[in-house]
């Protein structure tokens, strides 16, 4: 598609959003009406002016550049509810990421709402509870510790906040994937068989845990994956697949290049409860369709939380198998791909021609 398709694409998508006064769309760019000098914000319930009048800025800065004024009826200038509500849950994250996390009571007081309420929009807008975030946090200050070579498990585990190491016990194998002392000996024990091959998006590395495909990754040269996979644990037992592996290899070459298949090999999945969340819904997502972050961030209950979206499809390791290629923004066009945008054009042209 040349530039002047991609500015006419752009620009239907975003009246599409000012016709149905798509709230979502609020912050990604503003519209201006020649005849009456004024600027708003795509949800502004204002009248709606006729098409051929409408101009699109990317700010408010360049809307007023350009001589327009600010509605006084929507505000464009102003935060939204929602940017006022990603504000504050912010706010409660950062404290809840301190030494010492405040109670429910008092991240309520001073957000100013009741400890029910607070709880419910806190749960809304990141998935989890303030508990299980302060915990997730705390998890994630274990394995940064453990990773930088503690003099001990327990000294990290205390170090990290916590009270009771039984306590850190009961859930570490999932926070780490693996028991406490393999993690902080980057993996040693642990055994991953990996592969390399080819496939019509270049290069492919499948590696297997115990528990199934750990990661899928796509990429131009076979050394540059193969120290990825080994950098991830450096003293994991790193098996160079068999025979019998290759045809593991080839039955994920098989689903890459023809993606509408479906895929019945067994996952080992790794990361946050968030994590999880959204790339359970990128698999939900059809084949030949896409869905954008913030309808991501809506299905999985948490509508203020498309930047956090984005940044679980960027730490997403099994390609396509979690098809991230299939998330765009708002307006439709591509954003950024872990394994390059070319990729996911190919991906999402192939599986369009598919369904097709």
């Amino acid at each position: 598609m040349d530039a002047t398709n991609q500015t006419l694409a752009q620009e239907e998508s975003r009246w599409a959003a000012i016709d149905r006064r798509d709230r979502t769309a609020d912050g990604t760019f503003v519209f201006a009406v020649r005849t009456t000098g004024i600027y708003c914000r795509p949800s502004c319930p204002a009248r709606h002016a006729l098409r051929r009048n409408v101009v699109f800025f990317s700010s408010c800065e360049a809307a007023e550049r350009a001589g327009f004024r600010a509605c006084l009826r929507c505000r464009p200038k102003e935060a939204t509810d929602d940017k006022r509500l990603a504000d504050m849950i912010a706010a409660a994250c950062r404290a809840l990421e301190s030494d010492e996390p405040p109670a429910l009571e008092g991240l309520a007081a001073r957000a100013g709402f009741s400890r029910f309420h607070f709880h419910r929009l806190f749960k809304a807008a990141t998935g989890v509870t303030p508990k299980a975030y302060a915990k997730a946090h705390r998890a994630g200050r274990v394995r940064d510790a453990l990773a930088a070579n503690a003099s001990s498990v327990t000294e990290a585990i205390y170090a990290a906040g916590y009270n009771s190491n039984s306590r850190f016990y009961e859930s570490a194998p999932t926070m780490l994937g693996m028991r406490p002392k393999s993690f902080r000996d980057q993996g040693r024990g642990a055994e991953i068989v990996y592969g390399i091959g080819r496939c019509s998006l270049g290069k492919i590395l499948v590696a297997r845990s115990g528990k199934g495909i750990c990661a899928l990754m796509l990429g131009d040269d076979a050394a540059a994956l193969e120290a990825e996979i080994k950098g991830r644990f450096a003293k994991a037992k790193s098996i160079e697949g068999d025979a019998e592996f290759s045809d593991l290899l080839a039955q994920v070459i098989a689903f890459v290049d023809q993606p509408a298949k479906n895929f019945d090999l067994p996952l080992d999945i790794r990361g946050t409860l968030f994590q999880q969340k959204v790339w359970a819904a990128l698999r939900a997502i059809p084949p030949g369709e896409t869905a954008s972050y913030a309808e991501i961030a809506k299905r999985i209950g948490t509508p203020a939380a498309t930047r956090a979206v984005a940044q679980a499809c960027a730490a997403n390791k099994i390609a396509v198998v979690i098809p991230c290629h299939r998330v765009v923004r708002s307006d439709g066009a591509l954003s950024g791909y872990r394994w390059g945008p070319e990729r996911k054009r190919a991906l999402l042209d192939k599986e369009q021609r598919r369904k097709g």
